[in-house]
């Protein structure tokens, strides 16, 4: 009886391996598909940011995500969460002064809403645990982009330097999104 309930355990530990790393395989598809959206609609918003160079601002995106340095799986799928979060936090702000097309800043807050759904999907069924100083590190940088946007009055040039740093931070986030396959 002993010997059958462990080949029973033994088994489900396989196969439970075995369909994490399908879904891991799977969630970076889908996580690269969404980028690929997220920057095409935010390449179609109105605006370059040459016109606005007098505003241009470091935000200092968290220095353990631009290095990409080598994070557990479950971390980037945290990390993804939590930029997906914020990124539609500041979507959801002032946008009159930027005579952006609403369909598209629609499509793009639906995009992130979605893929938020997902990850959360993919949190429940798992066991996640969280660098705190990460998380921390990842908070600062999008209160700086907020605080940058209210010192700017939610003016056209600040919201095209935002634009330009979500851009830039997808950039990251495509690396990171890299490693779910290794």
């Amino acid at each position: 009886m002993t010997s059958r309930c462990i080949l029973q355990t033994a088994l489900l530990v396989s196969f439970s391996t075995t369909v994490l790393a399908v879904n891991y395989d799977l969630l970076q598809f889908q996580l690269s598909s969404s980028s690929v959206e997220y920057q095409e609609l935010l390449l179609q918003l109105n605006g370059t940011s040459k016109d606005c160079l007098k505003d241009r601002m470091n935000f200092k995106i968290p220095e353990e995500i631009e290095k990409s340095q080598q994070f557990q799986k479950e971390d980037i799928i945290l990390i993804t969460l939590e930029m997906v979060r914020k990124t539609s936090d500041i979507f959801r702000r002032n946008l009159s002064s930027t005579g952006w097309n609403e369909t598209i800043v629609e499509d793009l807050l639906a995009t992130l809403h979605r893929q938020k759904e997902y990850l959360e999907e993919i949190m429940e069924e798992g066991n996640f645990t969280w660098d705190h100083r990460t998380l921390l590190h990842l908070k600062r940088y999008y209160l700086r982009i907020v605080q940058y946007l209210k010192a700017k009055e939610y003016s056209i040039c600040a919201w095209i330097i935002v634009q330009a740093e979500i851009l830039r931070s997808f950039f990251f986030l495509d690396k990171l999104t890299d490693y779910l396959l290794n």
